[in-house]
């Protein structure tokens, strides 16, 4: 499915502007940020074994035996891709705790036990080459190519290792593309030809450490001899390259990404580039003879406006020449938002949200217009949509799940709403006792912030329900139902109630919803989250006693804001692989990625503004603070783990009572593998069922 928009995180005031010398003469936990060091290392194993006897037991090995069972239960869905004639899927479970990519046909999928063919064997390629591989995904060339272009991981980082797969002889290729480890884009042209974006060496990254030159490299070539294609700025997030191989409408597209939200795309034709007139913060993308633009700003062009969060369309060769009489293909109205589109041989797929819940709709071209109906698909839970091949195909994958309703996979047809059922999820928990409510709290200024509830039914409204409120709130990203065997099983039945907060900030009512909370107006999504705090209480769901709160990466930098701005309001925090140092967070790793989302603390105005809710700067010995457990992963090389260990070592020092837990894998999902996820998540609920019982 494509996505809409971006969708992958002082007291010292007088620090702004004084330089680097300034800030580690006033961090007295700068050594942390060293991530491999020996003296850091050491506190995080010291930390470690505090936490994990703190949080041990009988209850707690009990729990992390049964959240395993559910991660590597054989009944889960294997979600496929297909290529050429085969359906791929990555697997882990008991037997292959690395995990297995394997392959079957559509008549052995529909089948409830199909033959897999493995294609590659993660846990034997570690052992073999002796290395600690994570797998990052593949790159297949399109659309019946026999080769794939194959992504491994160390420990589960974002800088990955690239090497070339011949699918027929399931083997990599001898002497094949190959790329060194390091945050690379890499692309089909034909069999012999790449579009790669890589660390070449000095100079060749942005300052957000992402490749900033493209290059065209031919098989049998050195990489130092590949030819360069794009150059972006060094202070632009990332440049990139692909082609489209629909066949009659192969183009070569160029992206130049200026900032998270910002963005040049350019056709290469003729080996030269052409600019795609779209606004900086659209996002454009060719679908066979159609140009089809999403907006994020209102835009007005050849006399007409388009409101932000609209999807346009237009003939793609007319667009070149000059033409703008776009199609509407959706806008929004004050309650519905773009949530995605998935595109089939024949048809697109958009998948709206209207009140935090799903529709879907269906587009085809027909006499030159595109024709619209709405699919008749189940009318609960969450919807996800992704096309079975968009080249050879109309069928598509439609999943449905929802809080309570575990999810289940159907096959369906563009113009029909038939569909087939080809999977479900057991039910990993008892799910009669418990009910879902969406309600709305008031926020500081007035706006109305939905939320859902799900709680047991025979619960009383007295305010001694365990409750754990979950947010992010970032980065145009939705939080919408769905089902976690994790959570009914660590949580639900453990009589805890659980709140999903729909904050601004996030995707629910599109790109307003997030810009109202950009930048220098970060604190509406801290206001909007405490609303939802305050409102369960007033409710009687629960009191601070029992209310406990819980988000990762932006979304603990969420929970860090509210901890430190209202510590009155909870009893437990869980702050997992965070961005607590708003005055370095640009600094380290791929943080200056995120400017476009937070500012920029080097400038003293934008610093006022971040500066007042940054958790590490306003944290202080003489308040009270709820217990507070920190998760991060030591491979984490997205949001440095040097702001959770930070956070946690100055909080110690000035008295108060965390728990501080990391994982020496796992990357930013804090977690490598099913038996990592496990402890990481029987240590998260054992913590907040003690805090809030």
């Amino acid at each position: 499915m494509r996505k809409t928009a971006a969708k992958a995180m002082m007291g010292l005031a007088a620090l702004a502007g004084g330089g680097a010398a300034a800030q580690e003469k006033a961090d007295p936990y700068l050594w942390l940020e060293d991530v491999g060091g020996d003296k850091p290392l050491a506190w995080v194993r010291e930390h470690n074994a505090v936490s994990e006897k703190a949080l041990g037991g009988a209850a707690h090995d009990a729990l992390r035996t049964r959240l395993q069972s559910i991660l590597d239960a054989k009944e889960r869905i294997p979600y496929v891709s297909r290529h050429g004639d085969y359906l791929y899927n990555f697997w882990r479970d008991a037997d292959h705790v690395r995990g297995i990519w394997r392959r079957t046909t559509m008549i052995e999928y529909r089948k409830a036990a199909p033959r897999w063919e493995t294609v590659i064997d993660l846990d034997a390629l570690a052992r073999l080459e002796n290395e600690n591989w994570v797998w990052a995904g593949t790159t297949c060339l399109e659309p019946r190519g026999t080769r794939c272009l194959v992504s491994l991981s160390r420990g589960g980082g974002d800088a990955e290792v690239v090497r070339e797969f011949d699918l027929e002889a399931r083997a990599f290729v001898k002497d094949g593309f190959a790329l060194p480890e390091a945050k690379s884009s890499v692309a089909w042209i034909d069999r012999d030809t790449l579009f790669v974006a890589t660390d070449f060496g000095p100079g060749s990254m942005t300052s957000s450490g992402y490749p900033r030159i493209v290059k065209q490299w031919k098989r049998g070539t050195p990489l130092a001899n590949a030819v360069p294609v794009f150059e972006a700025g060094l202070k632009d997030l990332s440049a990139s390259a692909r082609k489209d191989m629909t066949p009659g409408f192969e183009r070569e597209f160029v992206t130049r990404q200026i900032g998270f939200y910002s963005s040049e795309l350019f056709l290469r034709r003729d080996g030269r580039l052409r600019k795609i007139e779209k606004p900086d913060d659209a996002n454009a993308y060719a679908v066979r003879d159609q140009l089809l633009l999403e907006l994020r700003s209102d835009w007005t062009v050849a006399g007409r406006s388009w409101p932000q969060g609209s999807l346009l369309a237009i003939d793609f060769e007319r667009f070149l020449g000059g033409a703008r009489d776009f199609e509407p293909l959706f806008t929004p109205n004050a309650t519905s938002s773009l949530d995605g589109v998935a595109v089939t041989r024949g048809a697109l797929l958009l998948t709206v949200l209207d009140k935090v819940k799903n529709r879907l709709f269906e587009l085809r071209r027909e006499d030159g217009r595109w024709q619209r109906r709405e699919v008749a698909a189940p009318g609960i839970g969450t919807l996800g949509v992704a096309s079975l091949d968009e080249i050879e195909s109309d069928d598509y994958f439609l999943s449905v799940t929802g809080f309570l309703t575990p999810t289940t996979l159907y096959l369906g047809h563009a113009g029909t709403d038939t569909r087939e059922q080809l999977k479900a999820m057991p039910s990993w928990f008892d799910a009669t006792p418990y009910t879902v409510s969406q309600f709305e709290a008031k926020s500081k200024d007035g706006t109305m912030v939905p939320y859902f509830v799900v709680m047991d039914r025979r619960a009383k409204l007295d305010g001694k329900n365990p409750t754990v409120l979950y947010g992010y709130g970032g980065f145009e990203v939705s939080l919408k139902p769905s089902y976690s065997g994790l959570i009914g099983a660590g949580w639900l039945e453990r009589g805890g109630v659980y709140v999903l907060a729909n904050i601004r900030g996030g995707g629910e009512f599109g790109p307003r919803w997030h810009q109202a909370a950009l930048k220098e107006q970060r604190q509406k999504t801290f206001d909007d989250f405490l609303a939802v705090a305050q409102d369960l209480i007033r409710r009687k769901v629960t009191s601070p006693r029992h209310l406990g709160i819980m988000g990762g990466s932006n979304g603990g930098l969420l929970v860090g804001a509210a901890l430190t701005q209202r510590p009155d309001l909870f009893n437990a925090v869980v702050c997992q692989v965070p961005l607590l140092d708003m005055r370095r967070y640009h600094t380290l790793l791929a943080g200056a990625s995120w400017m476009g989302e937070y500012g920029d603390p080097d400038d003293p105005a934008q610093w006022t503004s971040i500066g007042k809710y940054s958790p590490y700067q306003n944290v202080f010995s003489d308040k009270h603070y709820p217990r507070v457990l920190f998760t991060t992963s030591t491979r984490d090389d997205r949001v440095h783990p040097g702001h959770a260990r930070k956070m946690a070592a100055l909080m110690e020092s000035q008295g108060h009572d965390i728990l501080y837990w990391e994982n020496t894998e796992g990357g930013h999902a804090g977690a490598a593998n099913n038996t990592q996820q496990a402890r990481m998540w029987a240590l998260t609920w054992s913590f907040l069922h003690e805090q809030l019982k």
